[in-house]
């Protein structure tokens, strides 16, 4: 692995710099703010439909003002801010245009498409609206530092609301304050082939009071966002396009990209799931997601979800969710992957006081993720299950996500479809069990252990 995390994009301390430097600025956010607007005025007409967005949107007049657009190159992208502001400007013009009227468009034009998919490519995205493209590059701050949630806001919104601003404000924080912790875990899978017992012990205790700061945070997400106005006013627009058939999207959409060429994609939307920061704790700490497997299944069906050829079930997909994450990322969470393993440090260590205490601390760092995702699952509930059981707003008539969860049996809540296309509650459910059994299996090797 290179000398500096910054190789990945991941901000780190100017004072202290490298790879086991104790102080990570914002993590896998940019080190500085993201753009406002693009520099090059050759694109305010895309400037223009995101600034009056909502009220398109409300006025069911966004397909209109894009039609008109000119197919712009990406030639005049000259920074990685502004191919990144050029991405989140593109992901909220795509969504809107494909959700934005009473039915959803199976066709995305090509003044969309042609720059969106050049964008994507400089990126390493997909062509979707992806955690990236709504929370990485896309808020704004008092200050360059990001740990403040009452400092936070969204640049741009579909509802206009202050409560979508919040819910992807409160995304940003828990990236900032749960980035501290990067650079600790490294130097800690560092030490492992020294046999550093109080090192690794050390930041595993940093990581579980890391993680436990972290929860608390996703109580406030009821002090500015209603779950009501979250389930129908912006939760329909961070829909993908992938397992979308209930919604109006049988094919998929078809991305224009003129003059007869162009292609069907099925992709998932935005979704907390593609934080690099949560997926990088999973890594290290070695959680292993695979048993979700026995959930993969489609409704009504107990057999495994079937796929097209080439294509990637629903838990092959989970397990690269990375696909969705920007390509420094991938990379970064690849070559993490890569080193040597804290979970196999942790089963392998002989009996000890010290031993001991690592595997507690171990034990600690897991059941701290655990909660975590128990938060969110308790979260998911206010905010997508209780409203899918209320009536919907008279005005939401039109087919879309949240009208498409109101369709199915209002008491099976294993049945909801998360904006990324997934079976909602079973995938949390697995991702907390499979975390929580991490640290359990050191706990059942500490009693086999004492039972011998």
């Amino acid at each position: 692995m290179p000398s500096r995390i910054s190789d990945f994009q991941i901000s780190e301390s100017e004072n202290t710099p490298g790879l086991y430097s104790l102080i990570s600025i914002n993590g896998f956010l940019p080190a500085v703010k993201p753009l406002k607007r693009l520099p090059d005025t050759y694109y305010q007409q895309w400037e223009r439909i995101l600034d009056d967005l909502p009220a398109l949107l409300r006025e069911k007049t966004i397909r209109h003002e894009v039609n008109k657009l000119e197919v712009l190159t990406t030639a005049r992208l000259n920074t990685e801010r502004e191919w990144q502001r050029a991405y989140m400007v593109l992901c909220f013009l795509a969504h809107g245009y494909i959700w934005g009227g009473h039915t959803p468009s199976e066709i995305l034009p090509p003044a969309i498409t042609v720059p969106f998919l050049q964008a994507s490519d400089h990126l390493g995205l997909p062509p979707i609206a992806t955690f990236a493209a709504l929370n990485l590059f896309n808020f704004t701050s008092a200050g360059e530092d990001f740990t403040n949630l009452d400092d936070l806001k969204a640049l741009h919104t579909f509802s206009g609301t202050e409560d979508e601003s919040w819910f992807f404000a409160m995304s940003v924080v828990i990236e900032a304050r749960g980035a501290s912790i990067i650079p600790t875990m490294l130097q800690a899978i560092d030490a492992i082939k020294n046999h550093d017992y109080e090192t690794v012990t050390r930041a595993l205790d940093d990581m579980a009071t890391c993680i436990s700061q972290l929860t608390p945070l996703l109580d406030r997400m009821s002090e500015k966002c209603d779950p009501m106005v979250f389930y129908h006013q912006f939760r329909p627009y961070l829909a993908g396009t992938k397992n979308m058939a209930a919604a109006g999207l049988p094919n998929g959409v078809f991305y224009d990209e003129g003059n007869g060429v162009g292609e069907w994609r099925h992709l998932r939307g935005g979704s907390n799931g593609q934080s690099s920061l949560i997926q990088f704790y999973d890594l290290v700490l070695g959680v292993d997601h695979a048993s979700a497997n026995k959930h993969g299944t489609r409704k009504g069906s107990s057999a495994p979800a079937k796929t097209a050829p080439g294509e990637l079930s629903f838990y092959e997909e989970v397990s690269l969710v990375r696909l969705y994450m920007p390509g420094p990322h991938q990379e970064f969470l690849r070559r993490v992957s890569q080193m040597d393993k804290i979970k196999d440090f942790v089963h392998s260590a002989p009996a000890s006081p010290a031993q001991q205490r690592l595997r507690q601390s171990y034990q600690d760092a897991t059941k701290a993720l655990g909660d975590f995702r128990q938060a969110h699952m308790q979260m998911v509930t206010r905010y997508v299950i209780v409203p899918s059981r209320k009536p919907a707003p008279s005005l939401s008539s039109e087919v879309n996500l949240a009208t498409a969860s109101l369709q199915s049996d209002k008491s099976a809540a294993k049945d909801l479809t998360g904006t990324g296309g997934t079976d909602l509650i079973p995938f949390l459910r697995a991702a907390r069990d499979d975390t929580y059994g991490a640290g359990l299996a050191v706990a059942s090797q500490d009693v086999s252990a004492i039972k011998r």
